[in-house]
């Protein structure tokens, strides 16, 4: 613990030194020589630290050479262990070992995974386990969940810091110190880390870094029914009705017009966030939580798509779909459009694209406000995706520690991401290069692919998107042209990321009121009239008060402010 507590002063101090230097105009400034000292040692230990965003130093991947900090795994990779790890996710069932990542990993650590995903409804399943005191050795799951704070509460995982001091210094040298600031709680304990986390500096100095929300369309419908204009209320409900008219049917199945990702009990993120953001509205106004369920904007497209739902155009696949159903109907070519995470389809287009090119789903402009405003889509933040953590009945909490920062190390992070050299890469002009042989594999059978090798982040569980970038292979086609259309509209949000515990007032308002909200949505967009909608939004609106809104949104105009404050933000 001094160990760790010692690294994050000095790195503060340390980060503080070299914005003002980096920030300052010094061409008229005559420095002094004590401060000049200063500035060498800041430039020497920010060298050694390596702190460039989304290069391959962003973390010093090789200062345990010069502290004498050997990797914990080395020196256990001899003596075999099995760990339970829990992911979260039921649609995960990829499993360890057979394939060359997992037994390579394996093989440099001794480690083997047995993987456990829920059946059935996933909240329900963790909070089993927190409440019956079963938890796996290593636990994977959303940074937004509450439960994280009710194993934390109740002592159920370690402090990882702890674990790295007591067991394993090397996670010092390969943890990004933004991230573990970030992370660690008051108590001064970090307790989980994230993948694909990225910071603002991340994001700035980085112009390909996109987002993953976009509106999709079927290239070959979309472009015989005259590649129309769907931003605006008008041009959506034409091109959708053309679309319809002119193909009824694809592969002797009905088309489905619209597509969105699935619902959920607290309702369904095509039709809330990513909608929003399309629509670019505000997360704030004059420095206040803005209500967005409320906006105009958001409401004039939320009757536009009852208004298509009464007349047959959404249809039900849209409310009972879940990703598997959907995954299925999208290799199909069925949806005409999408208001979808284009990385959850990336598999089922690289099919499309092997079998019938012109069937791709590409990314067009969708839905605008009146004003006619580009769309304001996040990048991933600081909270990352997942975030992972170690039970207190991990049967080997020194290896789960050590394995970890393998995972998290650039050694890992290249086998994770890229396979094995001389196997699945070559490295050309000091540069990998994903053999011939191997990318066909991955781009026409991902499950085949996963089978075989394991690689391209198969094991996500702590992927460093960021580190990876130096190794970015150019996509297929279409796959990269989705990703780029992005760029334009992406834009770090993270101060908005909010998290509640529901053991808090605020927190049990807010899961009321999103349950409530998963009842309201689908009653919204199948309301018999206008007027219906116009009755269920207000009587939502009323219940949302009195179930504790005004307590939600002090809570999320403080956690707004401290991570504004935290990340620097103006």
């Amino acid at each position: 613990m001094k160990q760790y507590t010692k690294l994050q002063k000095e790195l503060s101090v340390v980060s503080k030194k070299r914005s003002n230097f980096l920030t300052t105009d010094w061409t008229h400034w005559k420095v002094p020589s004590t401060f000049r000292k200063i500035i060498s040692l800041v430039m020497i230990i920010s060298l050694m630290l390596g702190v460039t965003a989304c290069g391959p130093n962003k973390k010093n991947q090789s200062h345990d050479e010069t502290l004498g900090v050997e990797p914990g795994w080395k020196k256990d990779a001899n003596t075999p262990v099995n760990f339970d790890w829990y992911v979260n996710f039921g649609w995960y069932t990829t499993a360890w070992g057979g394939n060359l990542v997992s037994d390579t990993i394996t093989k440099e650590t001794g480690v083997s995974i047995n993987f456990i995903s829920p059946v059935g409804n996933e909240r329900e399943k963790l909070d089993a386990l927190i409440a019956s005191n079963n938890l796996p050795d290593i636990v994977t799951l959303g940074w937004w969940e509450p439960q994280i704070n009710d194993m934390i509460d109740n002592d159920l995982v370690y402090a990882l810091n702890e674990l790295a001091d007591q067991y394993d210094p090397y996670f010092f040298e390969v943890a990004d110190p933004d991230v573990v600031n970030w992370y660690t709680k008051t108590d001064g304990k970090l307790y989980c880390y994230p993948n694909t986390a990225y910071t603002p500096k991340d994001v700035e100095n980085n112009v390909k870094i996109g987002s993953n929300e976009t509106f999709l369309v079927r290239k070959d419908i979309y472009e015989a029914i005259g590649s129309p204009d769907m931003t605006t209320t008008e041009g959506f409900e034409a091109a959708i009705k053309k679309a319809v008219q002119m193909y009824p049917t694809v592969n002797q199945q009905p088309l489905i017009p619209i597509g969105a990702a699935a619902f959920e009990e607290t309702g369904c993120v095509s039709f809330e966030l990513y909608l929003q953001n399309f629509l670019a509205i505000p997360h704030e106004v004059d420095g206040k939580v803005y209500d967005r369920y409320t906006d105009p904007e958001y409401i004039r497209w939320l009757k536009l798509f009852r208004k298509l739902g009464e007349e047959g155009y959404l249809t039900s696949d849209v409310f009972v779909d879940q990703r598997k159903q959907m995954e299925e109907k999208i290799v199909e070519g069925q949806y005409f459009c999408m208001l979808y995470q284009y990385t959850d389809m990336i598999d089922q287009e690289k099919i499309l694209y092997t079998n019938k090119p012109d069937s791709i789903y590409i990314a067009v402009d969708g839905p605008k406000n009146k004003n006619g405003d580009d769309p304001v889509l996040p990048t991933a933040g600081i909270n990352g995706w997942t975030v992972t953590l170690i039970s207190k009945n991990c049967k080997a909490p020194d290896r789960a520690i050590e394995f970890l920062s393998y995972l998290m190390s650039e050694h890992g992070q290249k086998i994770t991401s890229l396979g094995v050299e001389g196997v699945t890469y070559d490295v050309v002009d000091g540069k990998p290069v994903i053999k011939e042989e191997v990318a066909s594999v991955l781009n026409s059978n991902r499950a085949e692919y996963d089978q075989i090798y394991g690689a391209d982040n198969t094991y996500w569980m702590l992927q460093d998107n960021c580190m990876q970038m130096q190794w970015q292979q150019q996509a297929t086609s279409p796959i990269n042209e989705l990703a780029e259309w992005s760029y334009p509209y992406s834009k770090y949000l993270a101060q908005y990321d909010y998290s509640f515990s529901e053991e808090s007032e605020a927190g049990n308002a807010y899961r009321n009121i999103q349950k409530l909200w998963g009842k309201v949505l689908p009653r919204l967009l199948t309301a018999e009239s206008e007027e219906q909608f116009d009755w269920l939004m207000e009587k939502f609106v009323d219940k949302r008060e009195k179930l504790g809104y005004q307590l939600v949104k002090e809570s999320m105009q403080q956690q707004m402010t401290e991570a504004k404050e935290k990340l620097g933000i103006e």
